[in-house]
């Protein structure tokens, strides 16, 4: 499952340097596909809910009070680390699994392998 951000974040911001997918934004921040990851794929990009985007589109900050986590973009680190960053770096243990973005692990890779050259 994706990571989240809960509403006890400080907004230290010692999370976002540490996303290998630059998934983590900062509250009220908008967010895209391709922002800071060089995105196999240009143009279309399918969400995890079914919708089509282009990957440099922009969409709406999920937070505009805390830091957030795009659950588009989220791994959990898979394939780049023993554990997500987010949560080994956070002073608050704030980022925590999503119960609402659950994904099983070769999910989370694949997602890995269309978001990375």
């Amino acid at each position: 499952m994706a990571i989240i951000i809960t509403e006890e974040c400080i907004n230290c911001g010692a999370c976002e340097p540490e996303c290998p997918n630059n998934a983590i934004y900062e509250a009220g921040v908008d967010w895209s596909i391709a922002d800071n990851v060089k995105v196999k794929i240009q143009g279309p990009y399918t969400l995890q809910d079914g919708t089509v985007v282009d990957a440099a589109d922009h969409h709406a900050a999920i937070s505009n009070e805390v830091y957030y986590i795009v659950p588009d973009k989220c791994t959990e680190c898979i394939g780049f680390h023993e554990e997500p960053q987010c949560a080994a770096v956070c002073p608050v243990d704030c980022c925590v699994p999503d119960p609402d973005h659950r994904e099983s692990e070769a999910d989370l890779l694949a997602r890995k392998e269309r978001l990375h050259l």
